[in-house]
């Protein structure tokens, strides 16, 4: 009997690889300008230090998924099985650069500290709170069956698709209608290959590219400036992964005085991971959750110990890539180039010919794709709580436009910080935006109960929506959903004892709405048995 046996490489891996490799080289664009712009990072410490880190992190965690792939492949005797997708986790990259390395920078120059010496503590510091993350996650890999388990298809799929909808694809979508005679034909190509099935004689992820490098340096979205090429030019050297052990003792303090951003973190990481497994199960391709989350956790570690300061994690997108025909290769070949990049310092060269507006495309309709799973893969009827999955999300993506606008505004500073009096402002347009924030927070937590809630309800199990009711007052009154604390320009989580007191009294309140729902339909229940039996009493012959 002819066994099969997945390949390494096929054709349709092209077009997986660009979609990946954009997430990705977007995620490392960011912690550049990031770490430059915003913390005043050196350029050796960014290019000698952080990125050789995140360059080991990406190939062990890109090599490990494909290697996983590849023996299930084997154990199944399928062809069609497609890795996991792998990078750096965009939320805890923007907490850690804000939340945590940026005031550590501003309190020790506060402190008399040289700029030079607070950029060397606020990277240890990153250093800290990546390996915490690691940590956690690792730590969670224990439990992530039971996880999966407990909550329903819908609980766990109508997440992700609301982090699809808003933070991927809405992005990518205005930004395509920003600049529409680019980002219109690559799209276009996208659609037509993966929805239309029209063939192009190469692969259609590489045309939109292709298509979409030509038309922004055709029509001057780019351009040539000398200036700016011999910046992109400066950093190319050879830069290999150092070991910071004695850094990481050193500020092994952060680990106390932030754990109420890195605690948060490594949970949304877990949480995050297992609805992703969740996601490729239902797109075909089942993975054992132990050694993805254990995983996650090493990468994330690792890249601690060799200089990141930003955790890896399991990407949400796996059925779009899927869907794409990408299979093992493409996350051998990110893992490769992505490494390479970091390695190389050829990032900034890179982002100088090729455009975002070239590629978004293929990460747009991965958005799409994750969406449509969210309905495709739960029971018809369980939509609702889909939807309901899909609001928080929607929430925290508004909050996020609201600060935005803010900020542009000239808010934001420390002569013009938010403040609580921006609340009634926003009411006189009968926008509730403490409300937004409130969903803002934990909304990976909020959204996976008010759906999973909704799916209870959906089956009269009234006392599992009690349950996960209560579970939303425990998470609530610690501060890991709704709470939030105001700072100069923005609206962060507040851990503490009775930090989301409201919140988890509104829970209870439901909690107990439901109890009693229960209570009358198991009395409901008996009254329609004592019918039945009544009837089959009167029923019954007399001897």
């Amino acid at each position: 009997m002819e066994t099969t046996s997945p390949r390494w490489l096929v054709r349709r891996d092209i077009d997986g690889f660009f979609g990946l490799a954009l997430d990705n080289f977007i995620q490392i664009l960011l912690i550049v300008n990031l770490c430059g712009g915003v913390l005043g990072f050196p350029a050796a410490m960014i290019y000698g230090r952080i990125l050789p880190g995140v360059a080991l992190s990406l190939i062990v965690g890109n090599f490990y998924y494909s290697w996983l792939a590849y023996k299930q492949g084997q154990q199944q005797q399928r062809e069609d099985i497609t890795a996991l997708p792998y990078g750096i986790n965009t939320v805890s990259l923007f907490a850690y650069v804000f939340l945590v390395m940026l005031p550590v920078k501003l309190g020790a120059i506060a402190n008399g500290i040289p700029p030079e010496q607070a950029a060397e503590l606020a990277w240890q510091a990153g250093l800290v709170a990546c390996l915490g993350s690691g940590a956690i996650e690792f730590g969670g890999a224990w439990i992530g069956n039971t996880l999966r388990r407990m909550a329903p298809r819908a609980a766990l799929l109508s997440t992700l698709g609301g982090i699809a909808l808003t933070f991927i694809a809405i992005g990518f979508l205005f930004r395509t209608f920003a600049n529409p005679v680019v980002g219109l034909v690559p799209l276009g190509v996208i659609l037509l290959t993966y929805f239309g099935r029209v063939k192009f004689g190469i692969p259609g992820g590489l045309l939109a590219v292709l298509l979409g490098i030509a038309l922004a340096w055709g029509t001057g979205l780019m351009s040539w400036d000398s200036a700016r090429f011999a910046d992109a030019v400066k950093p190319i050297g050879v830069y290999l992964p150092g070991f910071f052990l004695g850094d990481l003792w050193q500020a092994r303090g952060v680990l106390l005085e932030y754990v109420s951003i890195i605690l948060p973190m490594g949970l949304f990481n877990l949480i995050g991971s297992i609805q992703n497994l969740e996601s490729a199960e239902a797109a075909g391709d089942t993975y054992p959750a132990a050694p993805c989350l254990a995983a996650n956790g090493i990468g994330t570690i690792v890249a601690a110990i060799c200089g990141s300061c930003f955790p890896t994690t399991i990407y949400i997108g796996h059925p779009g890539w899927k869907a794409m025909g990408a299979r093992i290769g493409y996350s051998v070949l990110n893992g490769v180039v992505m490494g390479l990049l970091c390695l190389s310092g050829t990032v900034a060269l890179l982002a100088y010919f090729v455009p975002i507006e070239a590629g978004m495309a293929i990460v747009l309709w991965i958005g799409i794709v994750i969406v449509a799973q969210s309905f495709e893969a739960t029971p018809i009827h369980h939509a609702p709580a889909v939807v309901v999955g899909l609001l928080p999300a929607i929430a925290g993506w508004a909050a996020l436009i609201a600060k935005n606008s803010l900020r542009a505004a000239g808010l934001g500073t420390p002569e013009k910080p938010f403040t609580a009096d921006l609340v009634p402002l926003f009411k006189l347009s009968d926008t509730y935006i403490d409300g937004t924030f409130a969903l803002e927070q934990g909304f990976i937590f909020s959204a996976m109960i008010l759906s999973a809630i909704t799916v209870y309800i959906i089956e009269r199990q009234f006392r599992q929506a009690a349950f996960w009711s209560l579970g939303a007052a425990l998470l609530s009154w610690v501060g890991l959903m709704h709470a939030y604390n105001w700072t100069v320009a923005d609206t962060v989580i507040k851990l503490g004892w009775g930090a989301g007191s409201s919140w988890a009294v509104g829970y209870i309140l439901l909690a107990i709405l439901f109890f009693y729902a229960a209570w009358q339909e198991r009395n409901s229940r008996n009254e329609r048995q004592s019918m039945v039996d009544e009837d089959g009493d009167d029923k019954t012959p007399n001897p």
